[in-house]
């Protein structure tokens, strides 16, 4: 190759570098948490035509479970949970930490309905709020019936002793950190292993907290907030490929929905 040819070579290299390195970081992240970027939460609606009901939709998620618009009920039944052992992998979705449950991890129902355990995952801080109060640390444990309707089960956390699941987590959140899309095989999870600790439980119809918002979710709120360590805080923030600090929608409004407290019969407290 000539000297004419190298420039020319080195000029194609330079000119091109740049591009591509911006079309990756474009596809990498079509939305963020980030409330100053133009993908930002209040802007999801816009990005993509089937995303318009993060705009648009009066069921959104998450929501603060305000006292005022609580109703106690023992009407709607303990959280009917039949979880078993089932083969995972972990995957960094650069937004969250997904762990999927492959070959069936069993279900739980709700009205009638079975729901089917297909992932979890996590989020910092919390996303729904108790009497306005934020928490450090939510699960969702997301269910779809055989009708592809989806009810999802949410644990909050506060920092303190850690977390016994999330300790069994640990290594592979770690493994993790620096991936992206890369599906790593956990082994043998039991569900059974996280922890409720509490049958009381908020209840509510909503949406999926993360485009395309799709709503009609039935959303159960463990009421128990139970705790995590500081270390397992920051391994989960550090896991999570994403510019924002957090990554959890803010507070949706209510417009006029019931939320429900389930307490049973038998307990006194409130």
């Amino acid at each position: 190759m000539d000297s004419k040819s190298l420039l020319f070579f080195a000029l194609f290299i330079i000119l091109c570098l740049p591009l591509a390195t911006s079309q990756e970081v474009d596809d990498e992240r079509e939305f963020t948490y980030d409330v100053n970027s133009p993908n930002g939460p209040d802007h999801w609606g816009e990005i993509h035509p089937e995303w318009s009901m993060c705009n648009n939709g009066d069921m959104q998620s998450p929501i603060d479970l305000t006292h005022e618009r609580v109703q106690t009920t023992s009407e709607l039944g303990r959280l009917d949970r039949d979880y078993k052992s089932a083969n995972t992998t972990l995957t960094n979705r650069g937004h969250d930490m997904m762990l999927r449950f492959i070959g069936g991890a069993g279900h739980i129902h709700i009205n009638g309905t079975e729901y089917q355990l297909n992932q979890a995952h996590w989020h910092t801080p919390t996303e729904h709020t108790i009497n306005g109060r934020r928490f450090n640390l939510e699960l969702h444990l997301v269910h779809q019936s055989i009708d592809e309707k989806v009810a999802v089960v949410g644990v909050l956390y506060k920092i303190g002793r850690p977390d016994s699941f999330l300790k069994k987590m640990e290594p592979y959140l770690k493994a993790l950190a620096s991936t992206r899309e890369v599906e790593k095989n956990v082994g043998i999870i039991d569900p059974r292993q996280i922890k409720i600790g509490s049958r009381k439980y908020y209840r509510y119809i909503g949406s999926l907290t993360t485009p395309p918002c799709d709503q009609n979710v039935t959303w159960t709120i463990v009421r128990k907030v139970r705790t995590a360590s500081r270390e397992q805080l920051r391994i989960i923030r550090e896991a999570v490929h994403d510019e924002a600090d957090a990554n959890a929608r803010p507070i949706q409004p209510l417009n006029n929905r019931w939320v429900k407290l389930y307490r049973p019969d038998d307990d006194e407290t409130h």
